[in-house]
């Protein structure tokens, strides 16, 4: 719910503040007051594109700034929530709700903002898709349009499941398709490149690396290269460690294990706790010189008994630098480049039985698009007939008795250059796009006995209003919670018409938050919240958003219904408006 909205230096409004509640709220104001700045700023937090034009006369940028709430959203909803808040690293304010901001600059760039982090203009419009649906004229363009159409009817109709299990089979089988026709076309080019990669393979193979075995022959090699200073550096220190040879009557005299074990031996001989504490240290330096010893014996045990070994390994470091002369810079690159090539070789098998074996994959997978394709043709053609007939009487509602509003579903022919037709079992070719086989199409008849044309040849822009409306109302409960904002939903209609407008809007908004922006009193009536937007009397004629009570909403009304505020029969037949919109209310 959006409890409150900032405006600063946006068209007509210097500074302005609203507040929303629950229900429906109305917005009116004379003409060229700024009160579709507000709907301008909520198009902005939307997303939408900044035009710098926009901002005022004497101001640098113009910024809208929204506080929403969402404990009144379901729990999907508010868990797509947390995650958009999460992956921008936004943050709720104290009280749990949630700011969007958006400059618009007059010489430089726009800025976005949401729960106090800089956003791009993206993040911040999935943020308020969930929580904001705004109608305005543009909207009611938009409904002209086949996809916006298609959109609407799935929305009815629920088909989210039906429709990514469509996707994801239609993604398989156009891949699987795609693989066919490369491995077709370029069958003699892949071939070929086959054979070269089969080369290095058996190349590779031949040879049979082991990971980081090039950086062991390195090392390998240089010891057998000092193999005898090696040799007599290690039974030097063996030797001044543990002694000289075993068939030495003394080989351990000189040794450092014999003069640290005589002298450990001493200092534990005596009383002195200094001189013990010193002891227990010789131990376990004792301990480090027989594991030193001990290991330079094993040392000395793998060395080779002669450099003939270094021919060996020499050879095979040649063998290795071929490798890696070809195909990488060392040998665990060469041997992820032979894993690389085994599964291209994989894509590049243009075999008989390979490719048989591709065609039956793709026919098994048309066989899923076709089937997945025909379920959510099943669930849009049934829907259909339920939206056609709660539209129709929803219309009737909206002073239109005789109006007919249809839905069609028909399937989406494939064209000459089409890359993606599909056969039906009818034998029929469609172009099989991303949302389905299938072509929705509005049809309205404004009267009775009138003929059936589609809706952008037969509705005017006061049908075309209530038409959008009767679709909202229609549509609600698969978006509660959420808030709709409304500019000149009303526009062109009048009388009786206007009167079921505003019923239609305050029945909306017992599940929905309603935003109304209008210019007939009819509708204002029916508002829970009345706000005005008035031209200021300063040098600067900056407008500002004012809350009406009872009585400035009389007035306020009389003004609307033919310029009478002041008058006494103006006041009055507001006050009736009024309370009849009142009663008819509390009544439904």
């Amino acid at each position: 719910m959006l409890s409150e909205i900032r405006i600063e230096a946006l068209g007509a409004i210097s500074t302005a503040t609203a507040e929303f509640d629950q229900g429906l709220t109305v917005l009116t104001g004379e003409t060229g007051t700024g009160k579709t700045m507000v709907v301008t700023g909520l198009h902005l937090l939307g997303g939408g594109r900044a035009d710098a034009t926009r901002v005022r006369t004497g101001a640098n940028r113009a910024v809208v700034e929204g506080r929403f709430t969402t404990t009144e959203l379901g729990d999907g909803v508010a868990a797509v929530i947390d995650e958009i808040l999460d992956s921008s690293g936004a943050e709720r304010d104290d009280d749990g709700s949630v700011i969007a901001a958006r400059s618009v600059s007059r010489d430089g760039p726009s800025r976005a903002y949401l729960g106090g982090r800089s956003v791009p203009a993206k993040s911040l419009s999935s943020f308020t898709t969930e929580v904001l649906a705004l109608h305005g004229q543009n909207d009611q363009l938009r409904l002209m349009r086949p996809d916006e159409q298609r959109a609407a009817l799935d929305r009815f109709a629920d088909v989210e499941t039906k429709l990514k299990r469509y996707r994801t089979v239609r993604d398989d089988w156009l891949a699987a398709r795609r693989d066919l026709a490369e491995r077709t076309a370029r069958a003699r080019e892949m071939a070929q490149e086959a054979d070269r990669l089969k080369f290095g393979l058996d190349e590779i193979d031949a040879v049979a690396p082991q990971p980081g075995e090039d950086d062991a022959l390195v090392e390998d090699i240089r010891r057998l290269s000092e193999l005898d200073a090696l040799r007599e550096a290690a039974q030097l220190a063996r030797a001044a460690l543990a002694g000289g040879p075993e068939d030495d009557p003394s080989h351990e005299a000189a040794s450092a294990t014999h003069s640290v074990g005589q002298a450990k031996s001493g200092l534990e001989g005596t009383d002195d706790s200094a001189l013990r504490a010193l002891a227990e240290r010789l131990g376990e330096a004792l301990t480090t010189i027989a594991d030193v010893a001990s290991e330079l014996g094993d040392y000395l045990s793998e060395l080779p008994s002669d450099a003939s070994t270094l021919e060996t390994k020499l050879t095979r470091q040649g063998e290795l630098r071929t490798l890696t002369r070809k195909y990488a810079a060392d040998i665990d690159g060469v041997l992820q480049w032979a894993r690389d090539a085994r599964d291209r070789m994989v894509q590049l098998d243009v075999s008989e039985e390979a490719l048989a074996g591709l065609e039956r994959r793709v026919a098994e997978l048309q066989t899923k698009v076709v089937a997945a394709a025909a379920d959510l043709t099943k669930a849009r053609t049934k829907a259909a007939k339920g939206l056609s007939k709660a539209v129709t009487d929803e219309l009737s509602g909206l002073a239109m008795a005789g109006a007919e509003f249809t839905v069609s579903v028909a399937p989406l022919p494939a064209r000459a250059d089409d890359s993606a037709p599909l056969i039906l079992p009818s034998g029929q070719p469609v172009h099989a796009g991303q949302h389905g086989v299938d072509a929705v199409e509005f049809g309205f008849a404004a009267h009775r006995g009138t003929e059936l044309l589609p809706l952008h040849k037969s509705a005017s822009g006061g049908e075309l209003s209530r038409v959008m409306l009767a679709l909202e109302v229609v549509l609600a409960a698969s978006a509660q919670g959420t808030t709709m904002v409304f500019d000149e939903v009303d526009a062109g209609v009048g009388g009786r018409a206007a009167v079921q407008i505003g019923r239609r809007l305050a029945r909306l908004a017992r599940t929905h938050q309603v935003i109304v922006v209008t210019h007939l009193p009819q509708v204002a009536a029916y508002a829970d919240v009345h706000l005005v937007v008035d031209s200021g009397n300063g040098r600067n004629k900056a407008s500002v958003v004012r809350r009406l009570d009872d009585e400035d909403r009389v007035a306020e009304l009389a003004r609307m219904l033919a310029g009478l505020g002041e008058s006494d029969s103006g006041r009055a037949h507001a006050r009736e408006l009024l309370d009849a919109a009142r009663s008819d209310a509390n009544a439904g």
